[in-house]
């Protein structure tokens, strides 16, 4: 015998996610009245109940000058994603010059507690491990993880009405350096941050997606709220906690209003 392990088999090459979904933001620039376009063949690339679609498609008219119409995309196929903006570009050419793109994926974060962290959590809050609040809170956190978890792989997109999309950074300055923090502290200002957020449970829906090898940052959020004071009001609030006062970056705010494709481009004049 040599000693050494066996060899590991490794999984059989592939594009397509395995535990989650490929996610696309793109952004365009309409130049109205300059360019011709085939309004059907747009329509079509923009329609998520077309065949071939991906999983989750959503369109949105953009306020401000960076942008116009969003796109939002998600499916396992990174092609069937990049396909949509082949289509679109082909239909709408010059009329539709994109200006951003974001590439993510989604994931489970490695900041969700197990079953078993949340009880060390509610022990560090100071509840008996026999007091009947214990062991409610405890079975009420496993029988909403499995559906949490799913939602956060395959999302499913909120009927509701504002679009809003940053990327995030955790800073690696030397006076305050989140990559070198322990675990357990990162996953107590994680879990203050997540106090705050759920704060705004059916006001603010939010998704986060890991860019980290895929894009320039390392995070998306997307946040779909019933009004634009819903959007303004958890991103100030969450500003205060302090794994975003000490160690967060952000990038470019796009906000947007969801409407079905023919209507956005009935907005933007094309």
């Amino acid at each position: 015998m040599s000693g050494r392990p066996p060899a590991r088999e490794l999984p059989p090459p592939t594009i397509r996610t395995t535990d989650g979904w490929h996610c696309l933001h793109a952004y365009f620039q309409a130049q109205p009245g300059q360019h011709e376009i085939d309004r059907d063949r747009l329509l079509a690339a923009l329609d998520p109940d077309r065949e071939y679609a991906p999983q989750r498609l959503q369109t949105f008219a953009v306020t401000g000058h960076r942008a116009d119409l969003g796109v939002m995309a998600m499916d396992p196929d990174p092609l069937r994603l990049d396909a949509v903006l082949q289509e679109v570009r082909a239909a709408a050419g010059h009329a539709l010059k994109p200006v951003y793109s974001f590439v993510s994926i989604t994931e489970v974060s490695e900041y969700v507690p197990s079953l078993e962290q949340f009880a060390e959590r509610l022990k560090r809050e100071g509840m008996g491990e026999d007091s009947p609040g214990f062991k409610a809170r405890l079975a009420g956190y496993e029988k909403r993880l499995p559906a949490m978890n799913v939602q956060r792989l395959t999302p499913d997109i909120p009927e509701l009405p504002v679009h809003c999309f940053y990327p995030m950074n955790k800073i690696r300055d030397p006076n305050a350096n989140w990559y070198t923090l322990p675990f357990s502290r990162r996953s107590e200002l994680m879990a203050e941050h997540a106090t705050s957020g759920i704060k705004f449970a059916g006001r603010v829906s939010q998704l986060i997606t890991a860019s980290t090898g895929f894009d320039d940052w390392e995070w998306g959020v997307t946040l779909w709220a019933r009004s634009p004071e819903d959007v303004k009001e958890i991103v100030y609030t969450m500003r205060f906690d302090a794994a975003s006062a000490n160690y967060a970056e952000f990038g470019e705010f796009y906000v947007g209003y969801v409407m079905p494709a023919a209507e956005c481009l009935n907005h933007l004049r094309l």
